[in-house]
């Protein structure tokens, strides 16, 4: 677990720089996390969430800083280099498949994602039984249906092969932005709960946006708190095992704006 996956030294994000809508998003982010960590981000609106994990995804460079993942600095690097690293789950349902293309199409794109491109990425027999077997693991009968287009799956199915196809490859980040926001209630427990499951089992280090406390407080083993693009709080291990939504209500009220939080 002492292995650092990914470190951010001094990472600043300006956008509109030089105008007077200039708004400094991230502001001197310093931290490590180790292999395996699994963290929970959680701050209001505009806190600078999304653009910590679209800085990581290479999709906005910082303009001051450095990004190491595994030992190699990536901070110039663009979004499309950046698939050899990491996979991510959006809050649509639509954003992380093909809807055109099969269960079985999307899967097999999915494991040769960031890999040479003479990988072969056609589905083959061999191929379609293992992926079978993987979408038993999400109990809800789509290893029956390999041969259906991804446009006929609820959201909540939809989201849950997203996330199947995101670990496929064993990415050295998964990166989850409110991955489960868009879902009703009970389909984002069901989606949750099989995170959870597929992150252990496969000892991803996973970084998770989410606006609902509990869920912060409940996944992961560490919990970051940003606030005007800085961090405001970092619990980890047993102190966020002990960690109840009221102390950090306590602790954090004025800064936690977001009704949605606290919800």
């Amino acid at each position: 677990m002492g292995e650092k996956m990914l470190v951010f030294e001094g990472i600043t994000k300006i956008f509109n720089q030089g105008t007077q809508d200039e708004k400094r998003a991230l502001n001197q982010i310093d931290f490590d996390i180790n292999a395996g960590d699994y963290i929970t981000i959680i701050g209001s609106n505009g806190a600078g969430k999304s653009t910590l994990l679209n800085v990581i995804a290479g999709t906005y460079p910082p303009e001051e800083g450095r990004l190491i993942i595994d030992q190699q600095d990536v901070t110039k690097m663009p979004d499309y280099k950046m698939a050899a690293y990491l996979s991510r789950v959006f809050q649509s349902p639509t954003m992380g498949t093909a809807g055109k293309m099969t269960i079985a199409e999307n899967l097999s794109l999915a494991e040769c994602r960031g890999k040479k491109r003479g990988l072969k990425w056609g589905v083959t027999r061999a191929r379609k039984k293992r992926y079978g077997e993987l979408l038993k693991v999400l109990e809800l009968g789509l290893e029956d249906r390999l041969n259906q287009s991804v446009g006929l799956l609820s959201g909540g199915q939809r989201q849950s092969l997203t996330l199947l196809m995101a670990t496929l490859s064993l990415p050295k980040l998964l990166l989850l932005d409110e991955h489960t926001a868009a879902l009703d209630p009970r389909t984002a427990a069901k989606v949750s709960e099989l995170t959870d499951r597929m992150v252990a089992e496969n000892n991803l280090t996973t970084l998770m946006v989410t606006h609902n406390m509990k869920q912060a407080i409940r996944c992961g083993n560490r919990m970051i708190m940003l606030h005007e693009g800085k961090v405001q709080f970092d619990i980890k291990g047993k102190d966020k095992e002990s960690l109840t939504v009221e102390e950090v209500v306590k602790r954090f009220g004025a800064k936690l704006k977001d009704e949605s939080l606290l919800a």
